[in-house]
């Protein structure tokens, strides 16, 4: 047994040994001979080698694993004898048994799919299933396009209520790109303290912001009723259409500004 030692004390004495490196799975077993006589101590080995364990250790190779199924394409998933098929050009053939559908089917060479596995009976329609896969990732992508492209992003820029003319200016240029770009803007006057008193002089800043960005933008949302008083702007849908649709202004021929410049 491993890992049992036993030891006897004439004429054998036994060891057990752990397991050579080379071989995992076997142990020795070394008997030692000791003589009667002192004069010439003479040793005779003998080493035994035994296996033991089951083996195992996945040394054997392993069946790869049987491809998945399509559950749309998985016609052992449907019980019911008859089907409600659909053939290949989008008209109804109507209540067919599922033998005769698959006929139909390899007879258009192309798949028989299945689009309501839960309806009485079940539905099912002849096609080109990997064409009509790539045409449904296609509009999926459409419309995660589509979606960020309306998607707006809310851009705040902060004022005080006696803001200088320089830094005004700045943000009001900032307030039409981002409304260019199709952004929301939301322009918030904060008032600490005793500036609460200057609460009309924050909102005539706000009405004269909004006036400024002009038409490019239409109110959404204000608050003039806290201390952090805001108005939100969004794009005029109108005004960007318009400028969409307006051709890009044409460029001087070289000719028309070389004779400019040569009536200079």
């Amino acid at each position: 047994m491993a890992g049992l030692t036993s030891t006897f004390n004439h004429p054998f004495k036994s060891q057990l040994y752990k397991p050579f490196p080379s071989l995992p799975n076997t142990f020795s077993l070394r008997l030692r001979t000791t003589p009667t006589t002192t004069n010439r101590p003479s040793i005779s080995t003998t080493t035994i080698s035994a296996r033991y364990g089951g083996g195992g250790g996945g040394g054997g190779s392993r069946k790869p694993k049987p491809p998945e199924v399509d559950e749309a394409l998985d016609l052992s998933s449907i019980r019911s004898d008859k089907v409600r098929l659909i053939d290949e050009q989008q008209k109804m053939v109507g209540i067919v048994s599922k033998g005769q559908a698959l006929q139909m089917a390899e007879a258009a060479e192309l798949d028989l799919v299945i689009l309501s596995p839960d309806a009485d009976p079940p539905v099912l329609r002849i096609m080109d299933y990997n064409k009509y896969r790539y045409e449904l990732q296609k509009k999926k992508r459409d419309q995660q396009k589509k979606s960020l492209a309306s998607r707006m992003d809310l851009k705040e820029l902060k004022m005080g209520y006696n803001i200088d003319t320089h830094d005004y200016s700045v943000r009001l240029r900032a307030a039409q790109k981002f409304l260019k770009d199709g952004d929301k803007v939301k322009i918030i006057v904060n008032l600490k303290g005793r500036e609460n008193e200057f609460r009309n002089n924050a909102i005539e800043l706000l009405r004269k912001f909004q006036a400024d960005v002009g038409e490019l933008a239409v109110e959404e949302n204000k608050s003039f009723r806290d201390r952090n008083m805001f108005i939100v702007l969004v794009p005029n849908k109108v005004v960007a259409q318009k400028s969409q649709e307006q051709p890009p202004p044409k460029k001087k021929d070289d000719s028309e500004v070389a004779e400019v410049s040569a009536g200079v």
